[in-house]
């Protein structure tokens, strides 16, 4: 048989595999009406705009796992989520793109951007397809890595880019990635309860610039915030499990939604007690929050002697003054 004979007889058998994806596409379409199930390709430059994603840096060429390609720069429209062709007039192009791949000479790696764990396809998106339908794992590509801190894997909900966005936007208002490069990420439930945390932070800067005497930068601020105020309260909340001692109950979801909890009990007490506030440390508020959910408070717990930053009411006074002035600028 002659090589145009072959690529002949791989076209042919492409065609029959494109009919046997279509109906596959078909099937998971009718699936996705009765389930609601998600089925569609993640459209990159909305990723990118959605977490203010800028730089980029090539990797080289490595093989990537199929399952983590997940969107694509211009055809995010043509294919399901499992890169299944959705259009009949495809049949042509996949075709040949399946008798290349058969082929002796192969096809050239695709082009893929790289955000967190996901990947987008940029050049190749009938390549990533016909892979599919050969049952391979991965597939050879060059990598555009564009950097992010806010977690972007396979499979999220539109929930959870949404909550994905809010943080990004949180990132780039506060300066924690620039402040604490290797921060661990902050993860909330409800996207809009970013700004509350901002709105912490804020009044953090204005107890800090009061005690400094002089305006401090966005990332001094962010990062003393993260050092002495999240990050203790979060290891506290790990040390203690406190997440797991009231799973099931009506309880945050994450570290992030506790840690507001905690803040928002704690500066209650101060705006209602000042300094003779019953709970004054997170330790406490841990403890009142367990007793809250009705759950036994481990005895290393009650034992507990941290030394949080926590704000005075006359801090909390100052401060809200200040930013009262700083808003009527």
């Amino acid at each position: 048989m002659t090589h145009t004979d072959a690529f002949r007889s791989d076209y042919q058998a492409g065609i029959g595999k494109f009919h046997s994806a279509r109906q596959k596409a078909f099937w998971q379409a009718m699936l996705r009406h009765f389930t609601g199930k998600h089925n569609e390709l993640m459209n990159f430059e909305k990723v990118r705009r959605r977490l203010h994603l800028h730089e980029e840096h090539y990797m080289g060429v490595r093989d990537v796992p199929l399952d983590q390609i997940v969107g694509s720069v211009g055809r995010y429209k043509d294919f399901t989520a499992t890169f299944l062709p959705k259009h009949s007039k495809m049949v042509e192009r996949w075709s040949r793109v399946y008798a290349a791949t058969n082929s002796l000479e192969g096809l050239p790696p695709i082009e893929l951007y790289k955000v967190g764990d996901a990947y987008f396809v940029r050049d190749g998106n009938h390549r990533v397809s016909v892979a599919h339908e050969l049952g391979s794992k991965t597939i050879q590509a060059h990598v555009v890595e564009l950097p992010t801190t806010v977690p972007l894997r396979p499979g999220m909900s539109d929930q959870e880019l949404e909550a994905a966005e809010a943080y990004a936007h949180f990132l780039e208002e506060t300066g924690l990635a620039r402040a604490v490069p290797d921060h661990e990420s902050i993860e909330l439930s409800i996207p809009a309860r970013y700004h509350e945390l901002m709105g912490f932070i804020f009044l953090y800067e204005r107890v800090m610039e009061k005690a400094a005497g002089h305006p401090l930068t966005t990332e001094e601020v962010t990062a003393d915030w993260y050092e002495r105020v999240y990050k203790p309260a979060v290891e506290l909340i790990r040390k203690h499990r406190v997440l797991d001692l009231a799973k099931g109950r009506k309880t945050p979801r994450t570290e992030g939604d506790l840690f507001l909890w905690l803040m928002n009990n704690l500066l209650l007490l101060r705006h209602q007690f000042g300094d003779d506030a019953p709970v004054k440390s997170f330790s406490g508020a841990i403890k009142s929050y367990l007793e809250e959910e009705h759950v036994s408070v481990p005895e290393a717990l009650q034992s507990e002697n941290d030394d949080s930053v926590i704000l005075t009411r006359r801090q909390v006074q100052n401060a809200g003054a200040a930013a009262g002035i700083k808003r009527g600028a």
